[in-house]
């Protein structure tokens, strides 16, 4: 990888003449290549898996935590309840500070956290307050990878290119989904311990630990700006960098060269790097207090919350038929735990196969949408947004997504209440999460891609979006389809969520460029033409 030159603060400084600001080669959006964004799709897809595996392989296990616990099923169902809260809680703390302070330092402490609540409710079985409490801060620990990751995506990949690094990262977080359950069952169907599960995820938290102190870099672009900058501080330092440093002093003395060989900067790249630049970078960087209200200010964005909308109710409709499995399939088809637990096979195979096909979907429609209006894309320096249709690009399809998982929605309802045979439900499911998984990973992305100055605040507000929405959905769905009737409810279920999704994307594409161009222009305001052209500096994170 060819070597960057940092940005310094003399470079965003007015210039003398403007020969010298036409001499300014911009940098490049990010230097991670190919090979090191690969790294990274994988790194983050192993951490987004625990939030939706913690909470999925939770559900067989409601029957032995009352019955060792010595309690009832709706003060159990308190558990998952707090989960949920703390959910959409633990993005809005710690995504907002990944922005601010570095993604690695806010993944090392949520992993701890993570580790240490497994460990506790390994060891503490039986006591109800306990299993509360410490619900509570797994849920903290679990929970903000994925907003994490997303600004993580936004740190190292020009808007055109994000589709490839989304996709697989959205396959792997709902990995988590589809496997959960099957474990929980398992332990469940086979042992009257529940403790296995939590020896078991403690085990998967300081896998995860290990593997993001040793090998996820710095991203964070008010640290290490594009990637080319030195992390300074020792947690901004993957545990290889050391290791790598040592290394190379020892080759180095050995052979009588070390005197001539630069220090080594980041484990990503080489070159000299002075204090004055480093300095430059850590005044940049500036603590934001701790204000998850600052995500409830992008839910009343008029360009985000269409945007929302659509993103939380597919989630709405993903939770809701979640919760009715294991009801339904026992009442109608007779499963048992571990049955019950493989049946949501289907929808997991589903999400990981729309996950992947919509990430390439969307980087084709990026594609297809900059020919449309004769627009050149810069891979190496991003598009500029307030010049391209982001929305439309992002949505372009959309309305058929939305229109199939309805139908899904309104048949798998009908399925049920006519007790089709199994296979038809499952099959539905298969659909519902190839469909469901691809307007969840447009939306998100989308969100990123018009909030992308705070991408994990961004990724955050959406976590509570949809936690509520599956909140709303997970509380009601048991009491209207007792109601109402399994058919009926999600008739009514579909109807409501895809037309207003429909409603939602017609307004995103009809005045979402323009409410964002609009909010952008006030944020920054213009400068004259001259002085845009002699004070203009290397790009920002855009």
């Amino acid at each position: 990888m060819s070597t960057l030159s940092p940005t310094r603060e003399s470079d965003h400084a007015p210039s003398g003449t403007c020969l010298e600001a036409e001499a300014r080669q911009p940098l490049a959006y990010t230097v991670f290549d190919a090979r090191q964004r690969r790294l990274l799709t994988f790194l983050l897809g192993l951490t987004t898996i625990i939030s939706p595996l913690t909470a999925t392989v939770y559900f067989p296990l409601l029957p032995l935590l009352a019955d060792r616990l010595n309690t009832s099923a709706q003060a159990i169902n308190l558990s998952i309840t707090i989960y949920i809260i703390f959910q959409a809680l633990s993005p809005a703390i710690f995504a907002t500070l990944s922005d601010s302070l570095g993604r690695r330092i806010i993944y090392l402490v949520t992993l701890s956290l993570y580790v240490l609540s497994n460990l506790g409710l390994a060891l503490a079985q039986n006591s109800y307050a306990a299993l509360l409490v410490l619900r509570a801060i797994q849920s903290l620990g679990a929970s903000a990878a994925s907003a994490i990751s997303y600004g993580v995506v936004a740190d190292v990949c020009v808007p055109a290119e994000r589709g490839s690094m989304v996709g697989p990262i959205s396959m792997a977080l709902n990995l988590g989904t589809c496997i959960g359950p099957v474990i929980g069952g398992l332990v469940a169907y086979k042992s009257v311990n529940y403790g296995w599960i939590f020896w078991f995820l403690v085990l998967v938290g300081v896998s995860l630990l290990a593997a993001v102190a040793g090998f996820l870099p710095e991203t964070a672009r008010n640290v290490v700006g594009n990637g080319s900058l030195e992390a300074t501080r020792w947690w901004e330092r993957t545990w290889m960098t050391p290791l790598r440093s040592g290394f190379i002093r020892t080759w180095h003395c050995i052979t009588d060269v070390w005197t001539t060989v630069p220090r080594s900067r980041h484990p990503t790249e080489k070159g000299n790097h002075s204090e004055r630049d480093e300095s430059a970078v850590v005044t940049k960087r500036k603590l934001k207090i701790i204000n998850p209200l600052q995500c409830l200010k992008i839910l009343f964005l008029k360009e985000a919350a269409p945007i929302l909308l659509v993103h939380g109710f597919s989630y709405m409709i993903d939770f809701s038929i979640q919760t009715s499995i294991p009801s339904a399939f026992t009442d109608l088809y007779h499963f048992n735990e571990l049955e019950i637990g493989l049946s949501y096979l289907p929808r997991g195979a589903g999400i990981i196969v729309g996950g992947y096909a919509n990430g390439k979907l969307m980087d084709r429609n990026y594609k297809v949408t900059a020919q449309q209006i004769g627009h050149t894309i810069d891979r190496e320096h991003g598009d500029d947004m307030n010049e391209f249709p982001i929305e439309k690009a992002r949505t372009r399809g959309s309305p058929y997504l939305i229109g199939i998982l309805t139908c899904s929605v309104i048949g798998y309802g009908w399925a049920l209440d006519q007790r089709g045979h199994v296979t038809i439900a499952l099959l539905l499911h298969f659909v519902q999460g190839v469909f469901q998984s691809s307007i969840y990973v447009f939306s998100n992305t989308l969100l990123i891609d018009i909030l992308s100055d705070t991408p994990s605040t961004a990724a955050a507000t959406a976590s509570i979006t949809r936690c509520a929405l599956a909140a709303l959905g997970t509380a009601t769905v048991q009491p209207l389809i007792t109601a109402l009737g399994r058919g009926w409810y999600f008739t009514l279920l579909g109807l409501f969520t895809g037309i207003s999704s429909l409603l939602a994307i017609w307004t995103i594409r009809a005045r979402g460029m323009a409410w964002r161009t609009k909010r952008v222009a006030k944020k920054s305001p213009v400068a004259s033409p001259s002085d845009q052209f002699c004070q203009r500096g290397p790009p920002r994170h855009r």
